[in-house]
């Protein structure tokens, strides 16, 4: 039975969460003396205050079970993006309402896409806010919850099984949902400040360094510059947010391990995170062999190994239009936008340990083809894998592939071309930023209609959410007792 009064308390806690986060916006507006102050503080104002009435007004504090724990998560997130619109749709920025809603979808979801033709011009305080949606958004608004209301006791659980839906081969760090929320986030908060510290020091203006700290992090790809970082010539700049990138590819638990028991070898016991690290260099070989037309030297290193990382992390920086590039590097990085990074990271995607547990299967299955009586186990990491997730992992695969196809189809009934409509569609689905066609590195998503900005945006936040917690809503079943 699903208790909406229950459902609306929680919905109130994000709201306030949210708010408060936005109050920052203002702060930052009425520091750099805008005037865009007063509307991104109407938008805090509608925000909390929709957010109290709903917590203690309306709200029910009765214990969740598992399916209001699945609607919370899909609901919260829908909630996130409606009111963290506000403060862009107020602002008198953006063309319209939809302009607005796929922005702070395209922020929250940490895809990176953006509808922006000249991002310079906006107010810092919108821009501040723009970053720290995907900073928001990166770890997860539910895992931000859990982690910060002490209150929910067991039910943390039940949101925190909802979150990490759809067959996550990721390990637990502690049983405790809450804890391990935390333990993240401690995590995710700690490699944060020292990236801003980082490229503060390396010549960023403090503003852009904490507006890149947190989309790196995020693995989200928003910038304040409209060149990306291509705008920041600077080498150590671009290898500084590499690593980062890498890093926010990786997964969290594995950094809170190894900093917690001072073993870096977690990281090579770890089988996901080492198939990870060889997609990495695999690809940069390939892609560094196809830009043939730069000379051989740091330069054409440091601009392959960038673009595959951050595609493969789904961060969606540039510092290069790699349209431009031959067909090889092109196709390589085609082929990263369905692969992702490590599952308990920051990235979108299908995640490199989903990859790893269905090239696995097809070994045994050629093997039991050999040898038909034999009984063969699938391990990760010492781990036996169910056939149950490993089921659940083909058939993650088979929707996400799916849906990328159902919305190629519907942008290309709206005139679309193939090319873009098809990595349009790739790219709102693995939540990585830039595509192919009229949507390269350079280029924006402002000419799509906005019955197409909609679309994209449903793909967003099914990719985020890894499908399942949002389509197990459209399920007659879930809503009966």
């Amino acid at each position: 039975m699903i208790r909406i009064n229950v459902i609306l308390g929680i919905m109130g806690k994000i709201l306030v969460i949210i708010g408060l986060a936005m109050a920052t916006s203002v702060l930052c507006s009425i520091y750099y003396h805008e005037p865009v102050y007063k509307q991104l503080l109407l938008a805090t104002l509608i925000t909390l205050i929709s957010g109290l009435i709903l917590w203690f007004r309306i709200g029910d504090s009765s214990e969740l079970n598992y399916k209001e724990g699945f609607a919370i998560v899909a609901l919260g997130w829908l909630t996130a993006c409606i009111y963290g619109s506000l403060p862009f749709a107020l602002s008198g920025c953006f063309p319209s309402y939809i302009d607005a809603f796929f922005e702070t979808v395209s922020g929250i979801t940490t895809t990176g896409s953006t509808i922006l033709t000249d991002i310079e011009v906006l107010p810092r305080g919108l821009l501040f806010w723009r970053s720290l949606t995907q900073w928001l958004g990166g770890m997860g608004i539910m895992v931000l919850f859990i982690a910060l209301i002490q209150v929910i006791g067991v039910r943390a659980n039940q949101i925190y099984r909802a979150e990490i839906a759809g067959g996550s081969v990721a390990g637990k760090v502690n049983p405790k949902a809450r804890d391990t929320a935390k333990n993240f986030w401690r995590a995710y908060v700690g490699l944060s400040i020292i990236l801003l510290l980082l490229l503060w020091g390396e010549g960023m203006s403090l503003f852009d360094a904490f507006c890149h700290a947190c989309t790196t992090m995020a693995t989200g790809g928003f910038s304040t510059r409209n060149a990306s970082i291509a705008y920041y010539a600077s080498p150590a700049i671009q290898w500084t947010i590499i690593v980062f990138m890498f890093l926010a590819g990786t997964n969290y638990s594995l950094h809170y391990l190894s900093f917690i028991k001072k073993d870096l070898g977690v990281y090579l016991r770890n089988r996901e995170w080492k198939f990870y690290l060889l997609l990495i260099i695999f690809a940069s070989a390939l892609v560094f062999a196809g830009l043939g037309n730069l000379p051989i030297g740091e330069y054409r290193l440091r601009t392959s190994l960038f673009q595959v990382i951050s595609i493969l992390t789904t961060t969606g920086f540039a510092t290069a239009d790699y349209l431009e590039w031959s067909m090889l590097s092109q196709g390589i990085l085609l082929i990263l936008f369905f692969i992702g990074a490590s599952a308990g990271s920051t990235a979108g995607g299908i995640k490199a340990g989903r990859h790893l547990v269905m090239l696995e299967r097809v070994k045994i299955e050629l093997q039991k083809i050999i040898h038909p009586r034999a009984i063969i186990s699938q391990r990760l990491d010492q781990n036996v894998i169910s056939d149950s997730l490993v089921i659940n992992v083909l058939l993650y695969f088979f929707l996400y592939m799916l849906i990328v196809l159902l919305g190629m189809l519907l942008l290309a009934a709206m005139g679309i071309d193939i090319l873009t409509s098809f990595t349009a569609a790739a790219t709102c689905m693995g939540n990585i930023g830039p595509g192919y066609g009229a949507i390269g590195p350079v280029l924006n998503f402002a000419f799509i209609p906005g019955a197409g900005k909609f679309i994209l945006s449903i793909l967003m936040l099914l990719g985020r959410l890894e499908i399942f917690p949002l389509l197990v809503l459209f399920y007659p079943l879930f809503w009966k007792r």
